[in-house]
């Protein structure tokens, strides 16, 4: 899922943030007892522990310390069940993944009750606290899943399209080469190969091709492979009969936003619900609208939240093609089922629970992983302190300590989320035994 919120930075934290810091090394191991409200069937193995001040450096700038459970901040505070309940939804795709399934099997047979949730965290899983370039604090956003007014055809008030992959849209996985001219040869509606047997040409030079690109996204043009369309010229109709319409937005900035969070619900006028997740995208880099307001005098830098830029665009409307023209990353949605009190589905691939999952860069964390984030609440300025799951990725979301916090559904998760940069540490569990990897 994509969805980086263009967020200014709230003046400090409060010194409370990590009241209970944990240092990098302890001689103690952390405790592996448990009570017998954890185990209501067989017991499952728990593997052996690393040692409490063990550090691994795999790469990427990156280090993992272990440390004792108790440091962590407001450790023994923790909603236990809910953290335990996220983690079972994300089970659903961690059960058949080598060091999960005993993880994941015990999980299901833990009683959803404070004791049982707390003793199956700390008698399963290792605590890691994570450094990137040698530091502790990196930053956490946040992020959530609009609710967008609008309908399932056109009509007066819903006239802005939701997209779905468009017919002549094809994704093509990058070879070892990523300069220079390639051939490509179409091997399905939206799918493609580099091949010296290519019936096209593609310069690799015209496509936004990044140090973590993975493939190029165009479309076939006479006898060449071109990039795909940006999002101004999506906006001036250059998708016009060329992909399927999944609904209708109202207001095109409130699209614009659920764009940029990667899912969300459409609200009809009959009261039901359409919900919407990430299918693909053109591949380029999000540019934050914010940033070119405030450059252009529209808005303050302090004025360029999510709400701040609502409200000029209402304002003045007759600089929206101007505005969301600046962001080139258009995302193309699909039909998802499933009831509206279900979450968006996260890059693990299944439900997200707000306030108890997060998006993390999965080159230095491992998808699916509990992480416990300490960071300040960006309203209320006071502790945040979490044990969430690592079941969401974004393509802004980069580096080892970098967490988008998911607030949840509807308008009021979005004023917290947009609001929200702050300063946080992380900490990774992961299975006994299992070690942090660095995954370029």
């Amino acid at each position: 899922m994509k969805k980086t919120l263009f967020r200014v930075a709230l003046l400090g934290i409060a010194a409370a943030l990590l009241a209970a810091c944990p240092s990098k090394s302890s001689k103690k191991t952390p405790s592996t007892a448990t009570g017998p409200t954890v185990i209501s069937g067989p017991d499952r193995p728990t593997g052996t522990p690393h040692a409490a001040g063990t550090t691994i450096t795999p790469g990427g700038n990156a280090s993992y310390t272990v440390v004792p459970h108790h440091t962590m901040p407001q450790w023994n505070g923790q909603d236990f069940v809910k953290s335990l309940q996220s983690f079972k939804l994300g089970c659903d795709k961690l059960k058949n993944r080598n060091g999960w399934q005993d993880v994941c099997a015990q999980a299901a047979q833990t009683q959803l009750n404070q004791a049982a949730a707390k003793s199956f965290f700390e008698r399963y899983f290792t605590p890691w606290q994570v450094s990137g370039n040698g530091s502790q604090a990196g930053t956490v956003t946040g992020y959530y899943e609009p609710a967008l007014h609008g309908d399932t055809v056109q009509t007066n008030k819903a006239r802005f399209p939701i997209y779905g992959i468009p017919y002549d849209f094809v994704s093509v996985p990058l070879s070892s080469q990523r300069k220079g001219i390639v051939r490509v040869r179409q091997t399905g509606q939206n799918s493609g190969v580099i091949a010296a047997d290519g019936t096209h040409t593609a310069n690799l030079s015209q496509f936004p091709i990044t140090a973590r690109s993975t493939s190029i996204k165009g479309r076939f043009v006479g006898n060449q492979f071109v990039p795909y369309h940006t999002r101004a010229q999506i906006n001036a109709g250059a998708l016009n009969g060329k992909a399927p319409i999944l609904g209708y937005a109202d207001d095109p900035v409130e699209l614009f936003f659920m764009h940029i969070q990667g899912s969300g619900r459409l609200k009809t006028p009959k009261g039901e619900y359409v919900r919407l997740g990430y299918a693909d995208k053109n591949e380029y880099s999000y540019v934050s609208i914010g940033r070119y307001m405030a450059d252009r005098g529209y808005l303050t830098l302090g004025q360029t939240t999510m709400q701040g830029i609502k409200a000029y665009m209402q304002q003045n409307t007759h600089r929206l093609a101007e505005v969301l023209g600046q962001n080139p990353s258009y995302v193309f949605f699909r039909k998802l089922e499933g009831g509206s009190e279900q979450g968006p589905v996260g890059a693990l691939g299944t439900p997200l629970m707000g306030e108890y999952a997060g998006a993390i860069d999965r080159h230095y964390i491992t998808l699916g992983a509990p992480l416990f984030v300490a960071t300040a609440h960006p309203i209320t300025n006071r502790a945040l302190n979490r044990l969430i799951m690592a079941q969401d990725t974004g393509s802004a979301i980069k580096g080892a300590v970098r967490v988008d916090y998911f607030w949840g559904y509807g308008d009021e998760a979005g004023n917290v989320a947009g609001k929200q940069k702050t300063t946080g540490y992380v900490w990774q569990l992961l299975p006994n035994g299992m070690a942090p990897e660095y995954r370029p």
